[in-house]
């Protein structure tokens, strides 16, 4: 067994453990500090990822239920470099809430865990493991805020219909082994592809998997959780539910679609097709109607969510991955991007918000130009990013997904995205009405630390750097993508 493959996990449990330590001894005297480290670790975690990105080749190991490629270091680098962003840009908004405690970098850390695992999962079972380490830190999160009655019962939303997505996918695992015989996913591609798969204990099995995926990623109709979850949870929460976690959901699919159930990818992409078509629908349409922000940005990430999985439809050939590798690397492309924008968004909202007051209704952000020029300027940036407006790296998003769809042949469903997408604009476009032509709801002057400044920066230079020059990071995604699906 080569443990140096899964250095990263190894690294990130040690570290986690003795942060716990470390903030039970000193009983949170130092927790300042520790968070600090935190923040470097994490940013030293994902450099060092994305560092051997270049010279990973496709590996496994544990008995072929770990696999090692430059898919997983990449998409583990962002994962980490956005808990880190995470970190900083809602040090404050948890410190005026209570939540700046040893157990909120505890748990953010074992969801980072559960991420990893999941994303170099190559076993069914360490897919389930890596789900539910995720899960149940993230439930947790939520219920932080002991005393709100509002964040109690968003998880509890949370962790009952979580279980529920944990159980389609549990049973739909179970059933792929009770068809196949194994766990692992090469052995379950060649199963797939012979006569076995013709059975209906397979085909039912197929389809409790993709309907769990569909829970974990929030897509119409197993959404019902997204807009209460997102409302109810304070705002550091949902950007953990909202922002990382979307790379692993993506990394999911791909292990379990691509590389173990690719034979029946005729099959499992009529089921994304349906859901794509849904939450486009009832995303962008339900979106309109919200006054609430937060509210709006779930409906915006159910619509969100169903045009990435028009990146995993293509036209392809059971056992040659080789037409469909511009789709499922604009998917890629399309989820990277929409973290980096979502990251961005719930960090102004953070900032925004005061001790007893939080920033939800689009109402608060009225005239926020002329109390905070700059990150009204931000987020002007992101809504249009979202909205898919050039040159935010969002357009370029959409933009290929559009390219790669329309490469099938499938002309009316890329018709149907771009009508969506533009009733999508009127609702980002709302926002930046409300922050530059009219008149402040509030008077106060905003105040953030400076590292959150910088890194709200950072990630408004990238949106729109991005989108001026998308073409070395859509080669990189076609290259890893590549790389992925050919082992």
């Amino acid at each position: 067994m080569n443990f140096c493959l899964a250095l990263p996990e190894i690294a990130l449990a040690v570290f986690a453990s003795a942060f716990l330590i470390a903030d039970s001894v000193t009983k949170g005297r130092i927790l300042g500090l520790l968070h600090n480290v935190v923040v470097l670790f994490c940013v030293a975690l994902g450099a060092y990822c994305l560092a051997q990105v270049p010279g990973a080749a496709n590996e496994a190991t544990f008995n072929n239920m770990y696999v090692s490629d430059g898919m997983a270091l990449a998409l583990k680098g962002f994962a980490a470099l956005a808990i880190a962003f995470t970190l900083v840009v809602g040090a404050d908004y948890a410190r005026d809430r209570d939540m700046f405690k040893g157990e909120l970098h505890a748990l953010v850390m074992f969801s980072l865990l559960g991420q990893f695992i999941m994303i170099s999962a190559n076993n069914l079972l360490l897919i389930y493991l890596g789900v539910e380490l995720l899960s149940l830190s993230l439930y947790a999160l939520v219920a932080m805020q002991r005393d709100s009655v509002r964040a109690t019962e968003a998880a509890m939303k949370y962790f009952v219909l979580g279980a529920l997505a944990s159980g389609f996918l549990l049973y739909g695992m179970s059933m792929i082994y009770g068809a196949t015989g194994s766990l692992n996913h090469a052995d379950i591609a060649f199963a797939a592809a012979g006569a076995g798969a013709k059975s209906i204990i397979f085909v039912f099995g197929l389809v409790f998997i993709v309907a769990g995926l569909a829970f974990k990623l929030g897509v119409v109709p197993f959404h019902m959780w997204v807009p209460d979850v997102y409302h109810g949870s304070p705002s550091i929460a949902t950007l953990l539910i909202s922002g990382a976690p979307k790379l692993a959901a993506f990394a999911m699919m791909i292990r379990l679609l691509v590389d173990g159930l690719y034979p029946k990818a005729f099959d499992w992409q009529q089921m994304l097709m349906v859901l794509a078509v849904a939450s486009l629908a009832i995303g962008n349409l339900t979106a309109i109607a919200q006054t609430n922000f937060k509210r709006m940005l779930a409906y915006s990430t159910i619509s969100q969510m169903g045009f990435m999985l028009l990146g995993m439809m293509s036209d392809v050939i059971a056992g040659d991955h080789a037409n469909a590798t511009a789709a499922y690397s604009s998917a890629m492309f399309y989820s990277v991007t929409y973290v980096l924008t979502t990251l961005g968004t719930f960090g102004v909202i953070m900032v925004l918000s005061r001790k007893g007051i939080e920033v939800e209704e689009i109402a608060d952000l009225k005239g926020l130009n002329k109390r905070s020029p700059w990150l009204a300027l931000v987020m002007l940036l992101l809504m249009f990013s979202l909205a898919g407006i050039p040159p935010m790296v969002g357009f370029a998003a959409k933009l290929a997904v559009l390219k790669a769809l329309l490469a099938t042949g499938q002309v009316w469903l890329t018709v149907y995205a771009v009508m969506f997408s533009l009733v999508g604009a009127f609702y980002y476009i709302r926002i930046v009405k409300a922050m530059y032509f009219e008149a402040p709801a509030d008077e106060a002057e905003v105040a953030m630390a400076g590292s959150a400044r910088a890194a709200l920066g950072l990630n408004g230079l990238l949106v729109i750097g991005l989108g001026l020059l998308p073409a070395p990071l859509m080669a990189y995604c076609v290259e890893l993508i590549k790389q992925s699906i050919s082992g």
